[in-house]
C-alpha cells in the first residue's frame, strides 16, 4: 500500500468529506482547518471568517488504487470551483476553493486546475493553491454525514446532489459499497 495525503477545501467540509469517503483507494478523510493565521482555531472562530482558515479535508489514499491527479479531478468536479469564497449559500473565505499541496504535489495541483478550465470553456476556476498548517476539526465534525448529517436539513439539501455528481461523473472511482 502506497499511502499518500492531500488537503483540499471546497466549501463546507462535511460535503467534501462525504464525497471523498466514497472514492476508491481512500482510507481516511479528516475534516479540519487550514490556511489561516490563528493556531488551533475552533469551528466557531473559523465560521466568523476572521482566522483566515478554510474548512478543508485531509484525504489519505492508496496511490496504487487511485492517483493524486484522479483525486484532484474528483475534487474539482464535485464542487463549484468558479465561486469565489463561497459554495452555494455558504459565503465567506472559510468556504473558498483551494488545494493545499505538499511541495511535490504543487505541479499536480496546478495541472488539475488547468484540466478543469480546459474541460469547461467559458468558465474559470478560482481555486487557489495555498500552504498552511493543518488543524483537525472537533470530533463532532468527523464523519458528520454518516451520523448527525443525516438529520441536518442543510446536509440533506446539499450533500446528496454532490454524491449524485460523483456517481454520475466519476463512476469508475466509486467504492463498490458506495
Amino acid at each position: 500500500m502506497a499511502q499518500e495525503q492531500v488537503i483540499v477545501a471546497g466549501g463546507c467540509f462535511w460535503c467534501t468529506e462525504a464525497v471523498m469517503k466514497d472514492v476508491i483507494g481512500v482510507s481516511e478523510v479528516e475534516s479540519g482547518y487550514i490556511g489561516g493565521d490563528k493556531p488551533d482555531p475552533t469551528y466557531k472562530e473559523v465560521c466568523t471568517g476572521s482566522t483566515g482558515h478554510a474548512e478543508g479535508v485531509r484525504v489519505t489514499f492508496d496511490s496504487e488504487q487511485i492517483t493524486l491527479d484522479q483525486i484532484l479531478d474528483v475534487f474539482m468536479g464535485t464542487h463549484d470551483p468558479t465561486q469565489l469564497n463561497r459554495q452555494g449559500n455558504d459565503v465567506g473565505t472559510q468556504y473558498r476553493s483551494a488545494i493545499f499541496p505538499t511541495d511535490d504535489q504543487r505541479e499536480a495541483a496546478e495541472e488539475a486546475i488547468a484540466r478543469w478550465n480546459e474541460e469547461h470553456p467559458g468558465q474559470s476556476a478560482v481555486t487557489t493553491i495555498e500552504t498552511g498548517e493543518w488543524y483537525p476539526a472537533e470530533d463532532y465534525h468527523q464523519e458528520y454525514w454518516e451520523g448527525e448529517g443525516q438529520r441536518n436539513p442543510y446536509c440533506q439539501a446539499v450533500i446528496p446532489p454532490k454524491l449524485m455528481k460523483l456517481r454520475k461523473s466519476f463512476q469508475k472511482y466509486l467504492k463498490a459499497d458506495a
